[in-house]
C-alpha cells in the first residue's frame, strides 16, 4: 500500500526536476542586470536561448548553473563589470561576445570547451583568461582584438574557419594545436615580441601575418589561397613542408630584419610571388623546387643572389630590381624570357631585370620614374614607402596587379 503512494510522488518529483533542468526563456533571451538575476539560472542545466548581460550589471556576475547555453552570451558597453565567471558552463551554441568592457579584469570559465563564435573586443583591463585544460577546443570563428592579454592560454583549437588576432599590445606568445583553417588567419599589430607557434597546422586557406617576431609552421603543407608576410620582425622564415599555394599569392613586404626565406618543397604558386623591401635579404635562394607560378613575379631589394633553378612556367611578368649589381642574375633569367625578348618563352609575360637601382626598395607601387641599369631597357621606382601593417595588403595587391598587367601587355 505504501508503495502505491510513494512511487507516484517520486515520479512527480522526478518530473519537476527534469523540467527545471531545461529553461526556455520567454522571447528567447534571458536578461541579467544583477547577480540575483544570474542566480536565478542556477537550476538550469541547459538554457535554450541567449543570455544578455546588461550595461549596468556587476561588478561580479557569476552565471554558474547552466552547462550549456544554446544561443548567444552577450556583454557590451559595460563600465561596471570586473568579473565574469562560471564554474560549469561548457558550451555556447552561438556567439560569446564581449565588447567595450573597460574594467573587466577577470574571465574565469573553468569548464568552457565549445563556442561557435568568440568575439572579444576592446577589453583594455583583461590581462589573462582562466579556462581550465583542455580549454576551448571547438570554435568556428575567433576574433580577439584590443585587449590587455599577454597570452591566449585556454584557447587551443584544432580546427577553425577564421581567426583574427589583432591589436593586443601585450600579447607576446601564442601557441596552438590548430591543424586546419578553412577561411583566413589574420595576426597583426599585437605585441612587438609576439612569437606564434602552430606545430600541427597542415592546411590553411589564407593568412596575413604582420608585426610578429617569429612564426613557426613546421607542418604546413598547403596554402589554398594566399600567404602574406608584411612588416614582421623575424630574421628568417621557413616552411619546410609547404608544397603549394594553390590559387593565391605568396608575398613578403617590408620585413626589415628578414635575412632568409626557405621553402624547399614548394613547387607551385597559383597566383604571384612578391618579395619587396626586405632590406636585410641579400640572397634569395630558398625556392629550389619552385617550377610553376600562375601569376607575376616581382622582386625588389638588396639582392646579390637570386636563384630559381627549377622555374619553367611563369604565366605573368618576371620583374627583378636590386640596389646591387645583379647583371649575372639578369643574364641567367633572360634565357627564360618570352621569345620576342630572345628567350625560350618559359616566362610568358614581360621580363625585366634591373641592377644598381638605388630606389629598388622604394618601388612599392605603379609609379615609375626611371633609374638604375636594366637588361630590358629601364627600371622603376616610386614615391611610396608606407611602412605600416594596415597598408601592407594594399601594397602587395598593387604590386602583383601591376606586374600582372605588364605581363598581359607583353602578349598583345
Amino acid at each position: 500500500m505504501i508503495a502505491n503512494y510513494i512511487l507516484p510522488v517520486l515520479a512527480a518529483v522526478g518530473s519537476v526536476a527534469a523540467q527545471s533542468s531545461t529553461c526556455s526563456p520567454s522571447g528567447g533571451t534571458t536578461t541579467i542586470n544583477s547577480q540575483a538575476d544570474a542566480t536565478g539560472l542556477a537550476n538550469c542545466k541547459t538554457l535554450k536561448g541567449s543570455v544578455l548581460i546588461g550595461a549596468n550589471a556587476g561588478p561580479v556576475i557569476d552565471i554558474s548553473g547552466p552547462s550549456q547555453v544554446t544561443g548567444d552570451i552577450t556583454v557590451e558597453n559595460n563600465g561596471v563589470i570586473t568579473t565574469l565567471q562560471s564554474t560549469n558552463l561548457g558550451a555556447v551554441g552561438g556567439a560569446f561576445t564581449l565588447r567595450n568592457l573597460t574594467i573587466l579584469t577577470t574571465f574565469q570559465f573553468t569548464s568552457l570547451q565549445s563556442v561557435k563564435t568568440i568575439d572579444w573586443q576592446s577589453l583594455p583591463a583583461l590581462g589573462s583568461l582562466t579556462i581550465t585544460a583542455p580549454g576551448v577546443t571547438q570554435a568556428t570563428d575567433v576574433k580577439i582584438s584590443d585587449t590587455f592579454l599577454s597570452t591566449l592560454d585556454g584557447i587551443d583549437l584544432t580546427s577553425v574557419r577564421s581567426m583574427n588576432i589583432n591589436n593586443n599590445r601585450r600579447l607576446t606568445k601564442f601557441s596552438t594545436q590548430l591543424g586546419n583553417l578553412s577561411d583566413i588567419l589574420n595576426i597583426q599589430a599585437n605585441g612587438r615580441q609576439l612569437e606564434v607557434t602552430m606545430p600541427n597546422l597542415i592546411w590553411i586557406a589564407n593568412m596575413t601575418i604582420a608585426n610578429v617576431t617569429s612564426f613557426s609552421v613546421p607542418s604546413l603543407a598547403v596554402v589554398n589561397g594566399s600567404a602574406r608576410f608584411d612588416f614582421n620582425y623575424f630574421t628568417s622564415f621557413s616552411a619546410p613542408n609547404l608544397t603549394s599555394a594553390r590559387s593565391g599569392d605568396i608575398s613578403f613586404v617590408g620585413n626589415a630584419n628578414l635575412a632568409n626565406i626557405t621553402m624547399p618543397q614548394l613547387t607551385s604558386i597559383g597566383g604571384g610571388l612578391l618579395i619587396a623591401n626586405n632590406t636585410g635579404l641579400g640572397e634569395l635562394n630558398g625556392f629550389q623546387k619552385l617550377s610553376e607560378i600562375g601569376g607575376a613575379v616581382k622582386l625588389r631589394g638588396n639582392f646579390t643572389v637570386v636563384e630559381f633553378p627549377s622555374v619553367d612556367d611563369v604565366k605573368g611578368a618576371f620583374d627583378i630590381s636590386s640596389t646591387a649589381n645583379i647583371q649575372d642574375e639578369c643574364d641567367k633569367f633572360k634565357s627564360l624570357a618570352p621569345t620576342n625578348q630572345g628567350g625560350n618563352g618559359m616566362i610568358q609575360g614581360l621580363y625585366t631585370c634591373t641592377s644598381n637601382n638605388e630606389d629598388a626598395n622604394n618601388d612599392t607601387n605603379s609609379t615609375s620614374t626611371g633609374g638604375g641599369s636594366s637588361s630590358s631597357g629601364g627600371s622603376s621606382s616610386s614615391s611610396g614607402d608606407d611602412k605600416n601593417a594596415a597598408s601592407s595588403l594594399t601594397i602587395s595587391n598593387a604590386l602583383l596587379g601591376v606586374a600582372a598587367l605588364a605581363g598581359f601587355a607583353s602578349l598583345l
